[in-house]
């Protein structure tokens, strides 16, 4: 398989064309559809009428050349939904079927591959956003990342893979990108390898990571990929669709200990078979200097190369204005060695700016999030999705208003994660408050509801998932978050110290509310 050569994949895009017009003539089933459009990164969306695309973007990076290719879709074909997703791609939403397959084919000449974007397939794979420019980092992983991403596309036709493979990279210990409840994670050490974890997941039935190796040299990452596959091969259970992932094999085996034992028979495998995986030793680092020019503001972060910056920018929701989303796509392709960084929190950044440029960027994204529960995780929601129960959205933009009406202080709430359904898009599971849609069975009908958690961590060596805290419905919960938002300004502290200070703080509050 010729991973970079797009005329094998445009050969791909016939059954899907077929499939797609089968689907919305209404010949065959929601169910049936999915498991095929899933291939080629597209899911029809609520409703049966409208379709959306998921734009994989290995490792969150986003070249001059594919900002470019965003912002001629995004005008052309008058997108007016964009998402950026906790797995560092782009959603294009409310595409005409026809639309899809003339945008997958066209992402293919620069080299946006959207295959495997869906479905029971290796997923993008994750990378700390400002990976070879930040300055706390323990070594750059970027580009460890983006070969395994490549390497992965080549199992897009592999038989008995798990029901979704995730991949991801840290840098730091701050783990944004969750690697230690990966289906396969490599944590940056300080003496320049990873531990890597495998075997974890969010969603129904989390599980943490079982630290598998240490001290792994980045070269030989490959090989450890190919072990999980060869591992899931022989002991994962394909034949279940509820229990075809990596985590379940923990138990399956009896253990960590003889789950680790069966990985490393594979690995070893691997190992001796004379194929030869190595990635070469490099490291991202631009050729470009400062100029001088400096800029002090909250969403600029110092570069670890001198004289240049980073600017974040998180749109409410992860979801940006277009309008907005083309300007800077325009401003960032024209700028020497700029690139866009996707952010799992559904954030992005734009590395590589002089302090003039990035004042530049600055201005054109003042609609930022500006407070900690403002830059509040949320998945696409059941406006859209198919298997959502809850509008997370709508939730979000509610809860906000209402945290805004109440005028609290700056860090009286933290950041939330809230996801729609059980699948934890939103990882409602690794917010220090997260809420889940649900639904209530109250006056003989199920009310509209979502769970609350408690106490999710991401951090590297303090790793945890939320607490179950309740169900509150729907309507509830806008209130409950200003009562909680006014007990920790009264108490004259921020919430995180507030949290510290009284550990059941959020569950006595949820008490009133809980149903």
């Amino acid at each position: 398989m010729k991973i970079d050569d797009p005329h094998f994949w445009k050969s791909e895009l016939e059954a899907f064309e077929k499939a797609t017009d089968d689907f919305y003539k209404g010949e065959i089933p929601v169910h049936q559809y999915k498991s095929i459009s899933g291939l080629y990164g597209s899911y029809s969306q609520r409703g049966g009428k409208l379709a959306m695309l998921r734009l994989r973007m290995t490792a969150g990076r986003i070249t001059r050349e594919k900002l470019k290719f965003l912002a001629d879709v995004i005008r052309r074909f008058h997108i007016e939904k964009v998402h950026f997703t906790t797995c560092q791609t782009i959603q294009l939403h409310n595409l005409l079927p026809a639309e899809v397959r003339t945008i997958i084919e066209e992402a293919f000449s620069c080299g946006i591959i959207t295959m495997g974007g869906g479905g029971d397939y290796p997923r993008n794979v994750m990378c700390s956003p400002l990976s070879g420019v930040e300055k706390e980092e323990y070594f750059d992983v970027l580009p460890y990342a983006e070969a395994a991403g490549e390497y992965l596309m080549t199992f897009l036709k592999k038989e008995k893979l798990p029901r979704k493979l995730k991949v991801a990279f840290s840098n730091t210990p701050g783990n944004l990108t969750h690697v230690t409840y990966r289906d396969l994670g490599f944590a940056a050490k300080e003496n320049g390898f990873f531990d890597m974890y495998s075997a974890g997941g969010l969603g129904k039935c989390p599980l943490m990571g079982v630290k598998t190796a240490e001290n792994v040299p980045p070269e030989k990452v490959l090989y450890y990929i190919k072990a999980m596959w060869l591992t899931f091969r022989s002991y994962g259970n394909y034949e279940n669709r509820n229990k075809s992932r990596t985590r379940f094999m923990v138990e399956a085996l009896g253990g960590e200990e003889n789950y680790r034992k069966a990985f490393h028979e594979k690995l070893n495998e691997v190992l001796q078979s004379g194929e030869n995986l190595d990635i070469p030793k490099s490291s991202y680092s631009p050729w470009k200097k400062g100029d001088g020019s400096s800029v002090a503001h909250p969403r600029a972060v110092p570069q670890k190369q001198e004289g240049l910056y980073a600017v974040h920018w998180h749109p409410i929701g992860g979801i940006p204005s277009p309008k907005v989303l083309c300007k800077l796509c325009d401003l960032i392709s024209d700028i020497p060695e700029g690139e866009m960084r996707l952010s799992p929190d559904e954030s992005v950044y734009f590395i590589n700016l002089t302090g003039s440029e990035a004042q530049k960027v600055l201005n054109l994204t003042s609609d930022s999030a500006q407070t900690p529960f403002e830059e509040s995780v949320s998945c696409i929601g059941a406006g859209i999705c198919q298997i959502g129960l809850r509008d997370s959205q709508a939730l979000l933009l509610e809860c906000i208003q209402a945290v805004r009406d109440a005028g609290l202080p700056q860090n009286a709430l933290p950041q939330i994660h809230i996801s729609g359904c059980p699948s934890s898009c939103g990882t409602h599971q690794t917010g220090i408050l997260g809420l889940r849609g649900a639904g209530k069975f109250m006056n003989g009908k199920s009310q509209p509801a979502f769970l609350l958690y408690v106490g999710g961590r991401e951090v590297e060596g303090r790793e945890d998932f939320g607490h179950e805290a309740g169900t509150i419905l729907l309507e509830q919960i806008p209130s409950f978050l200003v009562e909680l938002g006014k007990t920790v300004a009264d108490s004259g502290m921020d919430f995180l110290s507030w949290l510290d200070k009284y550990p059941d703080g959020v569950d006595q509050a949820a008490k009133k509310y809980t149903v």
